[in-house]
């Protein structure tokens, strides 16, 4: 599948400010399933770029401007050849043992309730099939929604809630794997599909999770399955913030706003 993806970030700000320095998780890498035909990063102020990678593998782009700035956009956009996979990530570039990602977080820490929860989703079938099924598990339980996430909420707080974003269902996710014993990580990305009460595309987060002597398997748990050439896989991290498309800081007063427009087509080939 040949999928067409717009992304654009406009920051607003109530005071100019004096300076921005943005880390961009925002291009993908090649992997045995997914190819990409083009992509750029284009900002509408005088900025410096620089391409690097940071420590899990995951290409960046260090965004560097002079102020005053009153507000600015980052334009994503590029085309990404997928492929038929069940989900088994091939090819991928992987700095870390699989083990580093039982590693947790705060974000990703499993309290009592989450840990009686996955062990209950998960007893007593192959490594496999423990993971489908508490893939299914946290879709069951909870209404996924496709307003912005709380900053901040942990896995264990968001298991206490019924309406629940993407992200926070993928962190119930890896705290769950992570309690039984799976090494788990969050995928930051994009997906054509969607669902809920999703007008429009999103960013949208997932997870993947380890199995020993078939290696790292996509799970989607706002869908319940795999994910599938659907996906575009942008980043990794031990949880959201870790693989979050934007982050960075500002020298200047003030509050932000944030508007994000995303357009995401399959292309027809031949």
């Amino acid at each position: 599948m040949r999928l067409s993806i717009d992304h654009r970030t406009l920051y607003r700000f109530s005071t100019p400010q004096t300076r921005l320095v943005q880390m961009l998780r925002m291009t993908p890498s090649d992997t045995h399933d997914q190819t990409i035909a083009s992509w750029r990063i284009d900002i509408d102020c005088d900025a410096r770029l620089k391409n690097a990678q940071d420590g899990f593998g995951n290409k960046v782009t260090m965004l560097y401007a002079e102020g005053p700035i009153s507000e600015i956009e980052i334009c994503v956009a590029g085309e990404v050849l997928t492929a038929p996979s069940a989900g088994v990530i091939d090819g991928s570039v992987e700095r870390f043992p699989p083990y580093l990602f039982l590693r947790p977080t705060p974000l990703t820490l499993a309290d009592p309730a989450l840990t009686a929860f996955a062990l209950d989703a998960t007893s007593g079938s192959p490594a496999l099939d423990r993971l489908h099924a508490l893939n299914r598990a946290v879709f069951d339980r909870f209404t996924v929604c496709h307003r912005r996430p709380v900053q901040g909420r942990s896995a264990a707080e968001a298991f206490a809630e019924t309406l629940v974003p993407a992200r926070d269902l993928a962190h119930i996710f890896i705290a769950c794997a992570r309690a039984v014993g799976a090494p788990a990580r969050y995928v930051s990305g994009y997906s054509l599909r969607i669902g809920g009460d999703a007008q429009k595309p999103t960013p949208h987060g997932w997870a993947e999770a380890h199995v020993e002597g078939l290696g790292w398997v996509a799970f989607d748990p706002s869908t319940g399955v795999c994910a599938t050439q659907d996906y575009v896989r942008v980043s990794i991290g031990l949880d959201a913030a870790g693989a979050a498309p934007v982050a960075g800081s500002r020298l200047g007063e003030g509050n932000e706003e944030l508007d994000v427009d995303i357009s995401i087509d399959a292309i027809a080939e031949g």
